[in-house]
């Protein structure tokens, strides 16, 4: 073969990528160009894999050995899901009530509290925000609870969503399992329990948990979830942990084409991206990274009732604490008054307040709240700031990530139709709530705001387990689209498919009666 015949050969066949040069031109989106840096290029080694983000041409380097640790959860999951079908529903409900029990025997739970404890202090060492990583005995208590409500749940697979009746004949719409679902989250205990919610219709789930909860998820595993997949006789890899605290874990798992759902909660960039990575392995998604609840006040609002719905969103930071409140302006003498109140309360429950006021609204506030200062209660520890600090329009979309001092946005407008353009363009179309007497205009609210979550009180409602009685695997907001065929609280009875099986009763069903004959 002479060299062109062999450079023909090399243009035109597929190989394996062995190494990574430093400017290395990668194609990604069909038009656009990513080049290698020279860290990846020298962290690069055969065996290795290279995920290129066809949205952003992010370049992701994927070490083999934690390819090989991702790859063997999905298949150990992918394996379980195959055998779960021959296990009876009897047996996830004895699971679920097994895991349950577990977290409740005080021998176990003290084994994962002790893991929990080293997660705290290296988080802690490093600066890290361990709010929601420490558990605690309400956080035990919600994991056991939410385990009981699967156990008490009725399996669904098998269910007739639909049927349709014809002479001769008939087609069942049924719900099966939908397969493999792969669910990266952040560093909170009480998610893990959660994720095992879809074997309750049949489906398996492998899981990365934040490098931050690791330990702890290790301790899950084998003081409370591996007995009790033993115990019920579900097959071994029903629910896996990906056992690795490297992100490359996380984007491997995204990219495995086994997985038959992708369910990611988070840091707003970190989930789009992996989302991403979903995507373009053929994979639905389930997003949620971006929280924040926005509350408008109308002129009518009563202020009493502004108070209390605003003290009552601001008891602890999750996604859907109050992140915005927009007040209209021509009443702002009344309510901007009530407002500060509940933010005075929300703080003597917690550890005082930082308010974040949009460039004009700030003559609304008593010169006291302008000049003030406060100890703010941040990751790195107390922090000594102004009360009241000025924001740019465009900046509402921020979510205030606060630990123990609420923090929160205020904006003045001049209706509600000038809150909600902005909730629209600015925020993550997560959460709305509209505090106002008038019936028609929540109406207009609700037909207007694009959210998938909508109220006329306090926001903490936002929630699966609260809210519908059922744990939730994650909340969608509408920032990167509506959800196709379902709603924004993903739970576990909500991961399934439909199969169409027909029944004949009349052996002569014909497409064309009129030329066929009757056997």
């Amino acid at each position: 073969m002479d060299d062109a015949a062999a450079r023909a050969k090399i243009q035109t066949g597929a190989g394996r990528l062995e190494a990574l040069a430093a400017g290395m031109p990668i194609p990604f989106g069909g038009d656009r160009v990513a080049y290698v840096s020279e860290a990846l290029a020298s962290a690069f080694k055969p065996g290795d894999r290279l995920v290129v983000v066809q949205e952003s041409g992010d370049l992701l380097h994927v070490p083999a050995a934690v390819q090989a640790i991702a790859a063997g959860a999905v298949g150990r999951a992918h394996a379980a899901f195959g055998k779960l079908a021959e296990v009876s529903d009897q047996a996830i409900t004895a699971f679920f009530d097994a895991f349950a029990a577990n977290l409740a025997d005080e021998g176990a739970w003290s084994a994962i509290a002790r893991a929990n404890a080293d997660d705290v202090e290296r988080a802690r060492a490093r600066g890290r925000s361990t709010t929601r990583l420490a558990v605690s005995e309400a956080m035990r208590a919600d994991m056991i609870a939410g385990l009981q409500v699967w156990r008490d749940t009725q399996g669904g697979r098998g269910r007739i969503v639909e049927q349709v009746a014809h002479e001769g004949w008939s087609v069942d719409q049924v719900a099966a399992p939908l397969g493999v679902v792969g669910f990266v989250f952040e560093g909170r205990p009480n998610v893990f329990a959660d994720a095992t919610g879809v074997l309750r219709t049949g489906n398996t789930v492998v899981f990365r948990i934040g490098s931050d909860a690791l330990g702890t998820a290790r301790a899950i595993v084998e003081h409370a979830l591996d007995p009790a997949l033993e115990a019920a006789g579900l097959p071994p890899g029903s629910a896996a942990l990906v056992d690795s605290p490297e992100h490359a874990a996380g984007w491997a798992m995204f990219s495995d084409p086994r997985l038959a759902l992708a369910v990611a909660r988070g840091s707003g960039p970190a989930v789009a991206q992996l989302g991403a990575i979903a995507r373009q392995a053929g994979t639905p998604v389930s997003l949620h990274g971006t929280g924040g609840a926005w509350m408008v006040a109308a002129a009518d609002a009563d202020p009493a009732r502004l108070k209390a719905v605003v003290y009552h969103s601001l008891d602890r930071k999750v996604c859907n604490t109050l992140n915005v409140c927009a007040i209209v302006r021509a009443a702002a003498p009344t309510l901007v008054p009530a407002f500060l109140d509940a933010l005075d309360l929300a703080g003597e429950r917690r550890k005082g307040v930082k308010l974040h006021v949009v460039e004009g609204g700030e003559t609304a506030l008593p010169e006291a709240w302008r000049q003030a200062r406060v100890l703010v209660g941040r990751a790195e520890g107390p922090v000594e700031e102004p009360k009241v600090e000025l924001l740019a329009q465009s900046r509402l979309g921020h979510e205030w990530e606060w630990e123990e001092t609420p923090e929160l946005a205020l904006v003045l407008v001049d209706s509600v139709d000038e809150a909600v353009a902005l909730f629209n363009r600015y925020s993550p179309q997560f959460a709305a709530t509209l505090v106002s007497q008038d019936p028609a205009l929540h109406e207009r609210f609700y037909a207007s705001v694009n959210a998938p979550f909508v109220g006329d009180g306090f926001t903490r409602w936002v929630d699966g387990q609260f809210a519908l009685s059922r744990p939730e695997l994650g909340l969608s907001n509408w920032e990167n689209g509506r959800l196709f065929a379902r709603g924004g609280v993903l739970s576990g009875d909500g991961v399934f498919t439909v199969r169409a099986r027909v029944r004949q009763s009349d052996r002569n069903i014909d497409r064309n009666p009129a030329t066929a004959k009757t056997l």
